[in-house]
């Protein structure tokens, strides 16, 4: 199988794997599954630390790279900006409509604990639920 992480998904794997369900956990542990990453997770992420809302590691440079390692690298490309455009309009979340949209144009499953995107259609979607 074919998975994209939320951002929070990918954080929560690092740095508080409890908040990950059981079938989760394993999904990230199984080498078979293919686990993919958007650069836009690392936007948000890094919005975020600015923001001072979570926080990184002092040296991003180092961290990054190892924070990377275990993941397949999405692509951000113009179908996947085309349908991030046309989700419903009822989801503003700019990093939330271009995750969703990646796993759509990729065949991807997002993995998510979010309540607004567990409600998209046209997704497929894996709800974290402990």
């Amino acid at each position: 199988m074919k998975y994209l992480l939320d951002t929070h998904i990918w954080l929560w794997s690092m740095s508080e794997p409890r908040r990950l369900s059981r079938r989760v956990r394993n999904i990230l542990q199984r080498p078979e599954h293919q686990i993919w990453l958007s650069p836009i997770s690392v936007w948000e992420a890094l919005l975020l630390h600015a923001k001072h809302r979570i926080q990184l590691p002092a040296k991003l440079h180092d961290w990054l790279p190892a924070a990377l390692a275990s993941f397949r690298q999405a692509p951000m490309t113009h179908a996947i900006v085309l349908a991030a455009h046309e989700l419903p309009t009822n989801h503003p979340d700019p990093a939330d409509r271009f995750l969703a949209a990646t796993a759509q144009v990729m065949d991807l499953t997002l993995i998510t604990s979010d309540q607004r995107l567990l409600e998209l259609d046209g997704v497929t979607l894996l709800a974290n639920s402990i």
